[in-house]
């Protein structure tokens, strides 16, 4: 009986770990993503800002 519930109490530890584990992997993941977007859209403004180029291309 012992075994028993020591073997729940460590099952329930494991649980506990693994859905910290993943919540780490969402929040890194996430966290690239806003990263990677806001890089996107730095670039994005200075050439997407509506306007006439003011220099023509080099051949």
């Amino acid at each position: 009986m012992y075994t028993l519930e020591l073997q729940k109490i460590r099952q329930a530890e494991l649980i506990r770990r693994a859905d910290t584990e993943r919540l780490v992997r969402e929040a890194r993941r996430a966290d690239r993503a806003a990263r990677g977007s806001a890089r996107k859209e730095r670039e994005r403004t200075v050439s997407a800002d509506g306007e006439r180029e003011r220099f023509a291309h080099a051949a």
